[in-house]
């Protein structure tokens, strides 16, 4: 009996601290991604020469809430002083990407970052200021995973902002990219783990 049971926790133990959700669960993938990363690739319309009117990426640290906390909405803390959000002024669409590559898993596995197995989500939409009463939560969800941010310089206009998010794209497994409407990203259940594999 002693036996068995050390053989179903052994058995569990590995998807405890690094399962993602089966790929057949597109919605939930998205939501286990975006809550495990904390920065994405954001790609604007660039309003700079020499590259005006064409797409323009640059990096973000990101959070959709504080650990085992998720929303599914990625919250940035921004600045006009910064190039894309320059952008964002004039056009807030925007394409926000991130990537298992960046945490422990896909090395783990050994996916390259290319690989449709180191699970990848690209969100679609436009970036907007968020009011008063959500600011709140906003701070609590970037500065608990990027501590660093209370210290940012005081005179450089930060405010808090975020995905306001109009369609979902996962690639998690081959045969192609899924799609997932914001209904039901936002309605799914990332599974939990154990720990975060960073």
């Amino acid at each position: 009996m002693a036996l068995s049971r050390i053989g179903v926790i052994f058995f569990l133990l590995p998807c405890a601290f690094d399962c993602i959700p089966p790929h057949d669960e597109a919605a939930e993938v998205a939501r286990f991604v975006a809550h495990k990363c904390d920065w994405a690739s954001i790609s604007t319309i660039s309003t700079h020469d020499p590259v005006k009117g064409q797409p323009f990426a640059n990096v973000f640290s990101v959070s959709d809430g504080p650990k085992a906390k998720g929303t599914g909405v990625p919250y940035m803390y921004l600045t006009a002083m910064e190039i894309s959000v320059q952008d964002l002024q004039v056009n807030p669409t925007a394409s926000l990407a991130m990537s298992l590559a960046q945490t422990k898993y896909c090395k783990k596995h050994s996916y390259d970052p290319q690989s449709p197995l180191c699970a990848h989500i690209i969100l679609s939409g436009s970036v907007m200021k968020v009011n008063d009463t959500e600011a709140s939560f906003a701070k609590q969800s970037l500065f608990s995973r990027h501590p660093e941010m209370v210290d940012w310089p005081s005179d450089h206009g930060w405010f808090f902002a975020k995905m306001n998010i109009t369609q979902v794209w996962v690639l998690d497994y081959f045969g192609g990219i899924k799609t997932v409407t914001p209904e039901q990203y936002f309605s799914a259940e990332p599974f939990s783990t154990t720990t975060d594999f960073e």
